[in-house]
């Protein structure tokens, strides 16, 4: 999302020095493999877009870290949004519904980017602010003292958003600070060892969200629901397929889908990006022999490549019967 509505950002320059501020993840989830941050602060002052490694993981004006949910099924399930760190609630809202961003809902959402919203003041001039959480989970009152861990309420899809997701954003004296870079001094292909997590929170430049079997190419709609994978499938089945849902996709980056069964290779396919995608899915499989599958297990295999290297896999396994 863009500049936070629940308070007017005075600017977006970085601080030279400040008091040493520490913060947790504003989520309870475990990161890198049931949540993702998928965009960064943006550090390119024109109208590109660079995250604090000097790569993609950000758009123009972007103000804060994103931790999002691989979908909406997961969402629906429940993530808490809990504080970064002690402090007093300062403003919130709450009542938005998990519309996300469309055509039919811009007018409503305009003024309002954040959708349902924490504010959180802290010690020292720092500020944190917590935005798209679910209609009705808003779980705290402004004026409220709150300690590190605390819920604040649930990951939703409120205000201009297109995924499941808590944004995350930090300031002091009101201005913008990366936690990942809190200096602002960026040296490329070098980040700032410093950050102001408390625990290490590593750096993915893209990874695959989710993956699942089915018995043809799915829509995105449900690829992003949470809902398009089937196990078991039957052996008489129109096809078998195999589909990988992953962010932060590059240009020439690639997605390699792979399905083994008992007989040895059933499909194995590699799909190159022709341009940078924030989401996206490939699919690839094939139709169902005559006579059926064999019975038994099939393995699945989903890897994201960049530059040659894997930079990010998954597995499963399906049984047909």
């Amino acid at each position: 999302m863009r500049a936070a509505s629940l308070l007017i950002l005075m600017t977006s320059a970085l601080p030279a020095s400040a008091e040493v501020f520490r913060m947790g993840l504003p989520i309870d989830c475990d990161l890198g493999e049931t949540c993702f941050i998928q965009q960064f602060v943006d550090h390119d002052h024109g109208p590109a877009s660079s995250d604090f490694t000097c790569n993609g993981l950000s758009y123009d004006g972007h103000t804060g870290t994103d931790f999002a949910l691989p979908s909406l099924a997961a969402m629906q399930a429940g993530v808490a949004v809990v504080a970064s760190a002690t402090g007093w609630v300062t403003a919130l809202r709450d009542g938005m519904p998990d519309t996300g961003l469309t055509p039919e809902t811009a007018g409503d959402i305009d003024g309002r980017d954040c959708g349902n919203g924490v504010v959180i003041a802290h010690a020292n001039g720092w500020q944190t602010q917590y935005c798209h959480l679910m209609q009705g989970s808003v779980a705290v009152t402004q004026g409220q003292t709150v300690q590190a861990g605390d819920r604040l309420g649930l990951v939703g899809l409120s205000g201009n958003t297109e995924f499941p997701h808590v944004h995350l954003a930090l300031r002091r004296s009101g201005q913008v600070v990366d936690p990942f870079d809190p200096d602002g001094q960026i040296s490329c292909g070098a980040p700032d060892p410093e950050t102001l997590w408390t625990l290490p929170v590593n750096y993915m430049p893209g990874a695959l969200l989710n993956m699942g079997f089915a018995t043809a190419v799915p829509d995105y709609d449900s690829v992003k629901a949470g809902t398009a994978a089937i196990d078991p499938i039957a052996r008489d089945a129109p096809a078998l397929v195999l589909w990988g849902f992953a962010f932060g996709g590059r240009q020439g980056d690639s997605l390699r889908i792979r399905i083994t069964g008992p007989g040895g290779s059933v499909v194995d396919h590699n799909d190159i990006l022709e341009k940078d995608q924030a989401q996206f899915f490939r699919a690839a499989g094939r139709r169902t022999p005559q006579g059926g599958w064999p019975e038994g297990r099939y393995d699945g295999l989903t890897e994201l490549i960049r530059a040659g290297r894997i930079i990010s896999q998954r597995q499963m396994y399906l049984d047909v019967r």
